[in-house]
């Protein structure tokens, strides 16, 4: 007897399998279709790839064959030193005309080659047949290059500087012109310098017053005598500020009323030594001595407070006169010279005056510089004895008398051994 339920599970298997072999086959066929597509469709693409290339590089019907594009030369120009563009300006000659210098040796291009290669170059780059915008430099440039390379004194010159910059500098010079752009003002620069240089003459001045005016001090408050240093204006000064010391202790002494202070004030005295009240006295004179000296403007020899007539503006507006004025007096004397005429007052006057210097001259009396005058200082050996005199003037008096009785014993001997 056949069972049912026994072969309902092959038939199953048998369905399952065939309907897996249909849908297996349906699969690669249609991947096969798909596959067969693409590769169509890129054959395709190539095609009308190939075709605009075509069209791009061969004629059509519709139009002529597109311009090729032109390459522009200047970087095969090669260089060359020529700022003052004598010459090619930075590009070098041969080149620009399709020539190295350095690969054709012993032959070199002639006139006919050189004259080849201009007139193709021409064609290329003349303004009527070339509309590029930097046609026109370029055929200047080529037809630079052309004039001076069939030019034989112009060639020989361009060759040899080729290597010689040296010589194209000591020819032509550099373009370069070094100079200063200064950013402020150059008015305003000359305004700032002349018054500091005026200031400077200003407190130069004022420092030469003070140098004498500190000595002036120092001598009037130690009391020198004319014998021991002391000049003519610390002795003024010495004078007028005792005399005001002493108007300020009457005073002082006649407003106090108290007799107790002045009998203190004694009894001060008698304890101090004359040193000690020399030095006292001579503290309570430097103040006096100090404002006083304030009032002297001029010691003389140029040693004067500071005025506008010591600025450098004005003492430079003053240059030309000095040297005009010294000029004439000095031919005056060499011409009087030349006659053999005797020495005149201003000549004697000018002679002494340079002998013994100028602050000497103002310094000195009247009395002394009619001294002076007599003595013939211009002479060296006078000049020497003179100095010697201004040396011992210094001394005491009794110092002086020595050294007069030593001179004249020195004299005597020197007679007698005459």
């Amino acid at each position: 007897m056949y069972n049912y339920n026994q072969r309902r599970p092959s038939l199953f298997v048998v369905a399952f399998v065939l309907l897996g072999l249909v849908n297996i086959n349906g699969y690669g066929l249609f991947a096969n279709a798909n596959a067969n597509v693409e590769e169509a469709e890129q054959q395709q693409e190539e095609v009308v790839q190939q075709q605009q290339q075509q069209n791009e590089t061969e004629p059509t019907a519709a139009g002529p064959k597109k311009k090729e594009k032109i390459e522009f030369p200047e970087h095969k120009w090669g260089t060359y030193y020529d700022p003052q563009n004598i010459f090619c300006g930075q590009y070098d000659c041969y080149k620009i005309l399709g020539f190295d210098y350095e690969t054709w040796g012993r032959s070199p291009p002639s006139k006919k080659e050189l004259t080849q290669s201009y007139r193709t170059l021409s064609k290329t780059w003349h303004p009527d047949k070339n509309k590029d915008k930097g046609a026109k430099d370029r055929f200047l440039k080529i037809n630079k290059a052309y004039e001076v390379l069939t030019d034989k004194k112009l060639r020989k010159e361009y060759d040899n500087m080729r290597e010689r910059p040296d010589e194209y500098f000591y020819k032509y010079g550099s373009p370069t012109i070094y100079h200063y752009a200064p950013k402020s003002d150059t008015l305003f620069v000359v305004f700032v310098l002349l018054l500091a240089f005026n200031g400077f003459t200003w407190f130069a001045q004022k420092q030469r017053w003070q140098q004498i005016a500190d000595r002036v001090v120092k001598d009037a408050v130690e009391g020198l005598k004319a014998g021991e240093g002391g000049s003519t204006e610390s002795l003024e000064l010495r004078k007028k500020a005792e005399a005001m010391l002493k108007e300020q202790k009457e005073k002082e002494g006649g407003s106090s009323s108290n007799g107790s202070e002045k009998a203190s004030l004694k009894k001060s005295k008698m304890k101090m030594t004359k040193k000690e009240m020399r030095e006292k006295e001579n503290e309570e004179l430097r103040p006096l001595i100090m404002e006083l000296v304030k009032e002297i403007n001029d010691f003389g020899a140029g040693f004067h407070q500071p005025t506008w007539r010591d600025l450098l503006v004005v003492r430079m507006a003053k240059w030309p006169m000095y040297v005009a004025s010294g000029l004439v007096w000095q031919t005056k004397y060499l011409f009087r010279r030349l006659r053999k005429l005797e020495l005149n007052d201003e000549e004697r006057q000018v002679l002494t005056k340079r002998a013994v210097g100028p602050v000497a001259w103002e310094a000195a009396s009247d009395a002394d510089r009619e001294e002076m005058l007599t003595r013939d200082l211009w002479v060296m050996d006078n000049l020497e004895l003179w100095l010697e005199d201004q040396e011992i003037r210094q001394f005491s008096k009794g110092q002086q008398k020595r050294i007069n009785r030593m001179r004249k014993k020195e004299g005597s001997k020197g007679s007698k051994n005459d």
